[in-house]
């Protein structure tokens, strides 16, 4: 046999002659390990509902159930595949383990989100059915900042203009180029919490903000930046804006720069300047980047929180408030914890179901264009 083939031989997993008996012990311990943990899980399931007591005082049972099961799954690989079931388990106990990371908790959290728990109330948890549901459905504040979401989610239409246009300076030749793409830069380093503290508790306060200073003496007599539902709502979003737009920019920027100069140089042979090539050429060719980049930009905004909480509360009325900062406050300042986890269960499920559609939408148009 030449060393080739030797060598070939290394790489190849061969079929071993696994005894019948020994494939039906791996079967065994998978279904039967299954079994206990769904019994357990049941009972458990049960007494906390309240329909029986089984004597359990905690989840541990059910932990010791999982962790038995993924032993067995991990043995009966090796029993039932042989050599095959030895490469499953480079991978097999990472994935159970994160399982156990994402799985458990989203359960738990759903077995929350349909109870009054509360954590002031001396009864503890208590199962209440859909009493969360129905109590969303007449919240008007949850839908107020569900409406409130939709407008800060648009502000990105012209928060992606904005970057554009920057991108756009720092990739031509001016000077001080590597000054302003570093300056341009420093508000996406700032933590948001600094950025509302700074801006919005120091520079824009009323009385002795600078900004509110300047404003007066410009002619401007009240500069509430935070007195009006309206005025509060756009400042918010344009403090947000201030952090988050060099993101966007950084990365259509790295875009631009990837284009090819003869794309460029080619337009201007043919005539094509100034709008027409910009329309004609980069927009189109940036269009994956810029997908990529708004779509990340979302994702960011749908979690907007911290810079409302800090600043406004939530206030003027509710004017300002994201559904991340309603959850917030229902969980610190009403200590509500079932009805708060019922609406960041919704809230996660919009969120999934609007980034579903809004990436099959965007799909098409993603597609590196030549």
């Amino acid at each position: 046999m030449s060393a080739m083939s030797t060598g070939d031989l290394l790489h190849v997993v061969t079929n071993d002659n696994i005894p019948e008996a020994r494939r039906r012990l791996g079967r065994g311990l998978i279904w039967g390990s299954a079994g206990l943990l769904l019994l357990v899980a049941t009972l458990q399931t049960l007494q906390v509902l309240g329909w029986r007591d089984f004597g359990f005082a905690n989840w541990r049972p059910t932990l010791y159930a999982y962790v038995g099961w993924a032993i067995a799954l991990c043995w009966a690989q090796v029993l039932i595949r042989g050599e095959a079931g030895k490469r499953v388990l480079f991978v097999l106990p990472a994935a159970l383990f994160v399982i156990s990371l994402t799985v458990f908790p989203l359960l738990f959290g759903l077995l929350i989100a349909f109870s009054d728990w509360n954590l002031s109330s001396p009864d503890g948890r208590t199962f209440n059915g859909l009493d969360n549901v129905r109590q969303m459905w007449a919240d008007p504040f949850y839908w107020n900042a569900m409406l409130n979401m939709v407008w800060y989610t648009l502000a990105i239409i012209v928060e992606y203009a904005i970057a554009f246009g920057l991108a756009l300076m720092l990739n031509a030749q001016i000077r001080a180029r590597k000054f302003f793409r570093v300056a341009f830069l420093l508000p996406l380093m700032l933590s948001p919490v600094a950025v509302s503290w700074m801006i919005g508790k120091s520079m824009l306060e009323v009385r002795f903000g600078p900004i509110s200073r300047l404003a007066r003496w410009l002619g401007w007599e009240n500069p509430a930046f935070f007195g009006s539902p309206e005025m509060a709502k756009l400042t918010i979003m344009l403090m947000d804006a201030w952090t988050f737009i060099p993101f966007m920019m950084i990365m259509i920027l790295a875009g631009l720069q990837a284009i090819p100069k003869e794309l460029t140089e080619a337009a201007r042979v043919d005539g094509a300047t100034g709008w027409k090539a910009f329309w004609e050429i980069t927009f189109p060719l940036m269009l994956p980047v810029s997908i990529t980049a708004i779509l990340i930009r979302i994702i960011f905004k749908l979690k907007l929180a911290d810079i409302v909480i800090n600043v406004t509360a939530g206030g003027p009325g509710g004017a300002t408030d994201t559904v991340t900062s309603f959850i917030f406050r229902e969980y610190r300042d009403r200590s509500n914890v079932g009805y708060g986890t019922l609406l960041a269960m919704v809230y996660l499920v919009a969120i999934i179901i609007f980034m579903t559609v809004l990436m099959k939408f965007a799909d098409r148009y993603a597609r590196p264009r030549t």
